[in-house]
């Protein structure tokens, strides 16, 4: 490994070669280049970084040419995956763990018919102007959210101020503010349902 893979993987690597639609802002530490390998937002920005936000490995921003991801000032990515057809917002001071993924839509259709109209225009020799429409819905994160080990956070789930997911869990609806939720599908474990 020379130097300069070196710096790519601990975060000492020039910032300047994101692509010109990522805003940085200031102090923040992005650990890998390798984070934003996937990321194909052709929107202005398509991602935004607040200030001192920590980016650590396995963290990746898969956003697609219509997406737009947006992460608030002294929030940390532990290693979360990013799936994003349109819109995600995560506000200040939020943590998000190892394997969360976070998704604002489910990348194919859920009827069977559909699905295999899906497949055949994405094969190789497929017409992707023939794809049916995906279903996407924007995640919005609050401030002050904990977000454990493996949760993962669907299409058009808002999470509310100072939430807490717990580890493993599916968020499959609205988390009112200050609640702590658990499971697959998450239920309410403390606060009061809004």
């Amino acid at each position: 490994m020379n130097v300069s893979e070196l710096h790519e993987i601990t975060g000492d690597w020039d910032y300047l070669t994101l692509p010109p639609n990522v805003q940085v802002g200031e102090h923040c530490w992005l650990e890998r280049k390798e984070s934003f390998n996937r990321f194909r937002s052709q929107q202005s920005p398509g991602l935004i970084l607040g200030d001192r936000v920590q980016v650590y490995t396995w963290t990746t921003f898969n956003v697609e040419p219509s997406g737009v991801v947006r992460v608030g000032h002294d929030s940390i990515l532990v290693g979360a995956t990013f799936m994003c057809q349109n819109q995600i917002i995560i506000g200040d001071r939020v943590v998000v763990s190892y394997s969360v993924t976070i998704a604002d839509s489910d990348f194919h259709p859920i009827n069977p018919d559909d699905r295999k109209q899906d497949a055949i225009a994405n094969s190789p020799f497929g017409d992707r102007s023939q794809r049916p429409a995906i279903i996407s819905r924007p995640v919005g994160i609050e401030d002050d959210v904990w977000i454990g080990i493996g949760a993962i956070i669907l299409k058009g789930v808002h999470i509310g101020r100072g939430a807490q997911i717990g580890a493993g869990s599916v968020i499959t609806a609205d988390v009112p503010a200050g609640a702590t939720v658990a499971g697959n599908p998450a239920t309410l474990i403390t606060g009061e349902v809004s």
